[in-house]
């Protein structure tokens, strides 16, 4: 969601006329976009900002803004007490404060993301920075700002505020204008990104509005676009309507991202999640019937308060069993301002959190390793993202990462490859050779 916000603010800026440097010594604005989903995150960002008052010093005019989750949908007044040599403190995915401190005031300060948005952008177009223009082969649209499903481990809620569906309008007209300037995959955000559409009631009817599943059609149709990805998933949002759209449309691919965060129903029910350790393996094996070459993704915390060690022997079970494409590992950390915080002890200690992290982390790297292998000697299209050492890099349909040594220019292309080499966490092909033209 950050590298979304930071490239519309990049739009933003070079549409007042500015244009990017890579030397910060050089620059008349500096933006810090942070994030603050842990409290390293926020000492890193805080240290990050304290860093720049000495180029401020040298250079009163000078233009700073902090931005993002650190500054928060409530939080700007408590940022000037701390930072008084910030100019401009902004919301997550908000740019509008900047914009109107550098226009001084001829751009009056907007409501919100959207505001700011659609006067920056004619007729709803984002045009990429100058930077990423013909360029950028996937990029990412967020369709849902904010969370209302507060778990009691995340401070997001309180920091970017409630959802708020962007309108279907709106994204559509932003994924044209994306695949006008050579943007072959797009992935749609949202903090719970299933949610999409419940805070949008349809006034005809009285029913909620849109959801994601009905998104994703009309996306479809949008012409340019390869491959459409969302992230990130919740479990109790998941519907059937959602499997069938991915099921059903060729363009929609093949992998989800859906944490479970624990496997033990006593955890879970003090994460809040809502579901049991059971729902989540029913959904997973409905998933696989639908869609059998599905790769899925989830997300785990260990040492979350109170976890005992049989507790998180069911988290092992429930990942050995299930054998899950990617595993994103964490320990738990206190987070001021979250109800675990608040409320629970901290009371596992390091070691063990250490301990159990580095099992999870053994045990996914041998399930991913036997996942890979199965792709030996297939076929498969990847689309070409950009040349690393010498090497093109791509990713297949479920989002496995593929190498290919070739001298022509594969940017942006799906092409067929024969895997020639797997290991657990990418793997190496070799082109298909394309039918040649017989001349009679």
């Amino acid at each position: 969601m950050n590298v979304a916000d930071s490239q519309r603010v990049g739009s933003s800026l070079e549409h007042l006329g500015y244009t990017l440097t890579e030397t910060i010594e050089e620059a008349d604005v500096i933006v810090l976009n942070t994030c603050v989903v842990r409290q390293s995150a926020e000492d890193k960002a805080m240290g990050r900002v304290t860093s720049l008052a000495p180029l401020k010093k040298k250079n009163p005019n000078l233009v700073i803004n902090v931005m993002g989750c650190m500054v928060g949908v409530r939080g700007a007044e408590k940022m000037r007490e701390r930072l008084p040599f910030v100019d401009v403190f902004s919301p997550p995915s908000d740019p509008g404060p900047l914009i109107s401190h550098l226009t001084q005031g001829q751009v009056r300060s907007m409501e919100d993301a959207e505001t700011t948005r659609r006067f920056l952008m004619m007729d709803n177009e984002l045009i990429l920075p100058v930077a990423e223009q013909n360029k950028l082969i996937s990029a990412h649209v967020p369709i849902v700002y904010g969370c209302s499903h507060a778990c009691t481990f995340c401070i997001i809620p309180s920091k970017r505020g409630g959802e708020r569906s962007r309108p279907v309008g709106d994204i559509v007209a932003e994924v044209r204008s994306l695949a006008r300037q050579g943007v072959k995959e797009i992935t749609l955000l949202g903090q719970i990104v299933d949610r999409y559409g419940k805070d949008i009631p349809d006034t005809l009817t009285g029913t909620r509005g849109p959801n994601l599943a009905a998104l994703l059609h009309v996306l479809h149709e949008v012409e340019g676009i390869e491959r459409f990805r969302f992230l990130t998933s919740h479990p109790n949002y998941f519907d059937d309507d959602l499997i069938e759209a991915i099921a059903e449309l060729p363009r929609v691919m093949p992998h989800i991202e859906l944490p479970i965060q624990a496997g033990d129903d006593e955890v879970l029910v003090n994460m809040k999640r809502g579901y049991t350790q059971q729902q989540y393996r029913d959904i997973i094996a409905k998933i696989r019937a639908r869609i059998p070459d599905c790769s899925i993704a989830t997300d785990i915390i260990v040492g979350f308060p109170g976890e005992t060690e049989e507790q998180f022997m069911e988290t092992y079970r429930v990942l050995s069993d299930l054998k899950l494409d990617v595993a994103h590992l964490a320990r738990y950390s206190l987070r001021e301002g979250t109800v675990a915080t608040r409320k629970m002890e901290d009371n596992v200690p390091e070691e063990d959190k250490l301990r159990r992290l580095h099992m999870l982390d053994d045990l996914q790297e041998q399930i991913v390793d036997e996942i890979n292998k199965k792709y030996l000697g297939q076929k498969v299209d990847v689309l070409f993202e950009e040349k690393v050492k010498g090497r093109w890099r791509g990713r297949t349909p479920t989002n496995k990462l593929v190498f290919v040594e070739s001298e022509d220019d594969l940017r942006g292309k799906v092409l067929p490859v024969t895997v020639t080499w797997t290991g657990p966490w990418s793997m190496q092909a070799q082109l298909q050779r394309q039918p040649e033209l017989i001349s009679l």
